[in-house]
Parts: structure tokens; C-alpha cells; sequence
């Protein structure tokens, strides 16, 4: 219809996104299945098997933001600023720095902040490939 990927549309397609990205880490062996019983009826959950895989993603994300911060998002490597933003929609940013030091923690949610109150108009605009990554941040600001 058209209306699957329309970033605009993204509140109503991220249910069937995190289910298929579930069953492909489920099957890279990171996350595991099980059943959960919440009072009234059974839900399925996911929790992390490898805890190193996860402990890999949230040094990539601190290291990004101190040790190799570039202060302009085109210079970003795409997958790391697509990290940034899906941390910051699932509202874990908090948690990914959490281990750090003050001063550094200060530092990171600065860096952070300052890239996401960036107008994603704009700097889709600027191009390089991210123009997605930008629409995507673009329709979690707007919800």
C-alpha cells in the first residue's frame, strides 16, 4: 500500500518491527523466548541471553559520544547514529550511560541532546544516506 515504511506512519508499524527484529536476534542467538504470565493472560518476552552482545552495544554508544564524538551527524558512522536515535525513541539513553562517571555522563547527555534537537529537515537535507535515519527521529519527535 505504501503505507508500510511511511516514517510518518511509524506508531503504527513499530509492533510488527520489534517482533521481527525479536525473532532475528532470538535466532542469532542474543535474545531468548519465553512466556510470561501477567495475571490475566500469557505474554511472550524476549530477555537478553548474551549479555556480552549487550555489553558490546553499550560501549559502542559511550565510546561514540567520548572517545570518537564528531561534532558534525554527517561525519557519524550511519549505524551508530541509527543506534543514537533508537536509544533515545525506546527512552534508554539514560541507561546506556548510566556507568559512567559524572563528569562523563554530563558530557555524553550533552553530546546526545545537542544531536537530537537537530532539525532532522535539515539535516536530511545534507544527505550522505541518513535521510531515513533523520525522518525516522523526525516522526518520534512529532509522537
Amino acid at each position: 500500500s505504501g503505507e508500510t515504511w511511511n516514517p510518518f506512519k511509524l506508531q503504527y508499524q513499530l509492533r510488527n518491527v520489534r517482533e521481527r527484529l525479536a525473532k532475528a536476534l532470538v535466532e542469532k542467538g542474543i535474545l531468548t523466548t519465553e512466556k510470561q504470565n501477567f495475571l490475566l493472560f500469557d505474554m511472550t518476552t524476549h530477555p537478553v541471553s548474551n549479555a556480552s552482545e549487550k555489553q558490546r552495544l553499550l560501549k559502542k554508544l559511550q565510546e561514540s559520544v567520548l572517545e570518537r564524538w564528531v561534532n558534525e551527524p554527517q561525519r557519524m558512522e550511519r549505524r551508530t547514529l541509527a543506534l543514537l536515535v533508537l536509544a533515545h525513541a525506546s527512552d534508554v539513553l539514560e541507561n546506556v550511560f548510566a556507568s559512567l562517571a559524572d563528569d562523563k555522563y554530563d558530557v555524553a547527555m550533552n553530546r546526545t541532546k545537542d544531536l537530537l534537537d537537530m532539525d532532522p529537515e535539515v539535516e536530511a537535507a545534507k544527505g550522505k544516506g541518513t535521510e531515513m535515519i533523520w525522518a525516522v527521529l523526525a516522526a518520534f519527535n512529532k509522537s
